[in-house]
């Protein structure tokens, strides 16, 4: 019998807002193993007529990955794009300064945007606002996305691709907050070329969107006042403002890493509040809204990349092998990203193939999920629709960071099209089941379907080895009785629970 007990209402007229499906999307960057030997390996035996792995896209296309962002990341900041088009023979190497890696632009926009159909993804290009500006930016949205009959659009159509790749979001360079990026600006630097790229860009195509350059994360010392002053400038001219933040098990102390989805939350409802300060300054009836475009967990392969030797060709940077802890932390936080979904429209796991990433591969040989696969997978096929805004009572605990940590997380996604309901559920708990008592009265005549659970053991467990000794299995405890869902959660687990009409 579970000592703990927790209780939520769901009632299918108190709503947060409507999914949308770029919440779930992802990264790729020029970057360690992602591009050459992650989802490019010619020669491999599951290599397709272009060199892609073709493992590796049903893996992608079974996480229904809707977005994918490109090419970077820090990479961005000194890549010149121009330098990945037209014949493969005349591209030049070029020594990437931000990872102290060689890039041999084998792999540039065209063959990306192949790959990107292949896996049912559309892309958020990401343009060069640390070495480059305006100019480079507007070119490349003219390759992209102009028809025919100018010079960068007739150069795409000899170049193989008569119909433009019509791309509409795109990011005004990354982290330019930080001094590690190449071409580091202050917040007015920033916002200025922001907004005049931003212009020049939607001149040439009006039906883009646009993400401004958050801060690199939460503690930044200009945090705050660079979300403030970038705004300023661009507030009339981009659609989102980026958040970055990676989360990690640095002191072992699994009660305070449970509970870092409480500092995704109070990010997310910090830049909310600046966003609407900028708002209000401006008399603006225009509401900003957030993309989260770098989330993920990332801790276990710093001391590793230190070891790494500079320019080398695709060196294994940033290869996490993630545990089964780290896939319940991300569970908290697809939560977190759901319950905002009001403001946070566009979300990006960091990365998607080998860099901090669900899927890996082995050169020559076999891909595998990872254990963070699971609640991407799950939140990413079965969270579409509209959020609800549940009524939760839940025991808590205190940890070092954090005071009254709920032991259940949990938020819920309803269908109306399909008729479906889903509960995403977390018990953050190291000792007890949670008993949990849902009132869904408003959804009469519902059943459930399924009750899947992700549960191990031994907290630290990884698929490396065992490529699926952490995984799903589907005898959770649900029944439904006079209009309410009884489920037993257990101890440290991830729960999908799924009811339809």
């Amino acid at each position: 019998m579970a000592k703990l007990k927790a209780k939520m209402t769901l009632d299918k007229a108190y709503k947060v807002a409507e999914v949308d499906d770029r919440l779930y999307g992802s990264f790729i960057e020029h970057l360690g193993r992602a591009v050459y030997g992650g989802i490019y390996e010619p020669g491999h035996p599951n290599a397709d007529e272009q060199g892609f792995r073709k493992d590796v896209i049903e893996l992608v296309k079974t996480l229904k990955v809707p977005l994918i962002r490109y090419p970077g990341g820090n990479f961005v900041s000194g890549y010149n794009w121009e330098d990945g088009i037209g014949p493969v023979e005349n591209r030049p190497k070029r020594l990437d300064l931000a990872w102290r890696t060689t890039e041999t632009n084998q792999l540039g926009t065209n063959e990306f945007m192949d790959w990107a159909k292949k896996v049912n993804a559309e892309v958020n290009m990401a343009v060069n606002l640390g070495t480059r500006g305006v100019d480079a930016a507007r070119n490349l949205v003219e390759y992209c996305n102009h028809s025919s009959g100018s010079y960068w659009s007739d150069l795409r159509i000899s170049h193989g691709y008569k119909e433009p790749h019509r791309i509409k979001t795109w990011c005004l360079g990354n982290e330019m907050d930080g001094p590690w990026q190449i071409g580091h600006k202050t917040a007015h630097e920033y916002g200025r070329l922001a907004a005049e790229t931003g212009k020049a860009m939607k001149w040439v195509d009006p039906t883009i969107e646009l993400v401004a350059c958050g801060s690199s994360n939460r503690e930044m010392p200009t945090f705050a006042e660079w979300e403030a002053t970038v705004l300023e400038h661009t507030y009339e001219h981009v659609d989102y403002i980026s958040l970055h933040s990676y989360y990690g098990n640095r002191e072992n102390d699994l009660g305070d890493y449970l509970a870092s989805s409480l500092a995704m939350e109070d990010f997310i409802q910090s830049v909310v509040a600046i966003c609407d300060y900028v708002k209000a300054k401006k008399r603006s009836k225009k509401k900003m809204y957030l993309s989260f475009d770098e989330w993920n967990v990332w801790f276990h392969s710093n001391e590793a990349d230190q070891q790494i030797a500079p320019w080398q060709v695709a060196p294994p940077l940033l290869e996490d092998i993630y545990n089964f802890e780290d896939a319940l932390v991300v569970g908290t936080l697809l939560i977190t990203l759901l319950k905002n979904a009001d403001r946070v429209k566009i979300a990006c796991l960091a990365q998607l193939v080998n860099v901090i990433a669900p899927i890996m591969t082995t050169q020559g040989g076999e891909a595998w999920k990872q254990t963070i696969y699971y609640p991407y997978m799950h939140a990413s096929v079965y969270g579409r629709g509209t959020v609800l805004n549940p009524v939760i009572s839940s025991p808590v605990y205190d940890a070092k960071t954090f005071t009254e940590v709920p032991f259940l997380e949990s938020t819920s996604v309803y269908d109306e099209e399909n008729g479906t309901l889903t509960i995403f559920a977390v018990n953050r708990s190291q000792d007890d089941n949670l008993l949990l008592e849902t009132d869904i009265r408003s959804f009469e005549d519902y059943k459930v379907v399924e009750h899947i659970v992700l549960e191990n053991s031994d907290i630290k467990a990884t698929n490396q080895e065992h490529h699926h000794n952490v995984t799903p299995h589907y005898r959770g405890g649900s029944t439904i009785e006079e209009g309410y869902l009884t489920a037993e959660l257990p101890r440290l687990s991830w729960n999908v629970i799924r009811l339809a009409k």
